[in-house]
């Protein structure tokens, strides 16, 4: 049997939306999208192009490609009056001060003074218990005073060996003389014996070494104390000084007679001092140098007051100064830029180190020059601008 072909009716076709539209049926459509408007596109087209113009001269106008000049502090290199000071904390002290203790041990009985007390040198300050030794005392006196009858015995048997004279043998009167030596010399035995009984006694009455104050008191009595405990600390308040330390860098630089200013805490203004005393040895643990300083008028303030001291360690009429922050350390050694036709033109300097904030240069700048104050990032030839501070 031969395939049939189906054969479409287009007339037929192109009814039915008639047919379907009489019998009250929806006609079908192919939905279409309504295409932008010409108006609108060229509104996106000019806003494109405007923003690519505004890049284009923000571009020109910043340049980025072109290195643009670092903002820059600046002063004028000037000569003026310049101090060199080197800045430590220290303490007030007393010039002379002593730590008491007690030359034999026992049971501290009494405390005669109390802190704060002004002493003078002699007074009573404590007494040890010496019932003990106050025996020992009367036993040694017991042996003088039995030594001393032995030797009026010997004397008298000497001098009625002697009244005897020819009567009495030779050997008889060498006896008595032999005697009487040996009696001496148990007296002058017995006598020391009582004095040192009696120092070691005295030694339990403690006696202030100085005159002075009473800074601190570390015993209470009834305690048991020893040759090596400190029971008190004894100072003269009339001649306060300062005591400090400094590194042992600055060792050589510090001298006796440096003027200095010290200001007490809680104090607004300074007083005029100087250095007294600088110790020979540095402290093989700290690394710190010892020194006295003294106030040139005196002064009245508790021991161990903190004191900012300010040692002068050189003053000059003239001299060039710069800012630490200035000076940066390159293979060539310390370096400054100055600002020539806006580059930073590098220059060699030499300075004494110093820990403060601005250094003395002695050679490689000139008065009336603009320095940059601060040569952190710059590099020689680098085009700078003078920043307004």
């Amino acid at each position: 049997m031969a395939p049939q072909v189906e054969e479409h009716d287009t007339d037929a076709a192109a009814q039915a939306p008639t047919a379907a539209a009489g019998l009250g049926l929806p006609a079908l459509r192919t939905a279409t999208m309504p295409s932008p408007s010409a108006p609108a596109r060229r509104v996106w087209l000019w806003a494109a192009a405007a923003l690519v113009v505004a890049g284009i001269g923000a571009a020109l106008y910043l340049q980025p490609w072109v290195a643009r000049p670092v903002a820059v502090l600046v002063e004028i290199v000037t000569e003026g009056p310049a101090t060199r000071v080197l800045a430590v904390n220290g303490q007030i002290a007393a010039r002379h001060s002593v730590d008491v203790r007690a030359l034999v041990g026992g049971r501290l009985a009494e405390m005669t003074m109390e802190e704060g007390d002004s002493v003078a040198q002699g007074d009573v300050l404590a007494r040890i218990d010496a019932a003990g030794q106050q025996a020992s005392v009367q036993q040694a006196v017991a042996v003088l005073d039995a030594a001393l009858i032995a030797q009026a015995r010997a004397e008298d048997a000497l001098a009625r060996a002697e009244a005897l004279g020819a009567n009495i043998a030779r050997t008889e009167l060498e006896a008595a003389g032999r005697a009487l030596q040996t009696a001496m010399q148990d007296v002058a035995r017995a006598t020391a014996q009582v004095d040192q009984a009696q120092v070691l006694f005295d030694n339990h009455t403690l006696r202030a070494p100085m005159t002075g104050t009473i800074l601190a008191l570390y015993v209470d009595p009834g305690q048991a104390i020893d040759p090596a405990t400190i029971l008190m600390t004894i100072a003269d308040l009339g001649d306060l000084i300062v005591e400090a330390d400094v590194d042992e860098a600055y060792a050589t630089r510090i001298t006796d007679g440096l003027p200095a200013l010290l200001q007490l805490a809680g104090e607004d203004a300074p007083r005029p001092g100087r250095v007294d005393f600088v110790s020979q040895r540095v402290d093989a643990a700290t690394g710190g140098l010892s020194l006295r300083l003294g106030f040139d008028t005196r002064v009245r303030a508790p021991v161990g007051l903190t004191v900012t001291t300010n040692i002068i360690v050189d003053e000059r009429a003239a001299a060039m100064t710069v800012p630490r922050a200035a000076i940066a350390e390159t293979a060539e050694g310390a370096t400054v830029f100055i600002v020539s036709d806006g580059i930073a033109a590098a220059r060699a300097v030499t300075v004494i180190d110093w820990p403060a904030a601005r250094l003395i240069v002695t050679d490689g700048l000139v008065p009336g020059e603009v320095l940059i104050t601060d040569a952190t990032g710059l590099a020689d030839g680098q085009v700078v601008r003078v920043a307004v501070p």
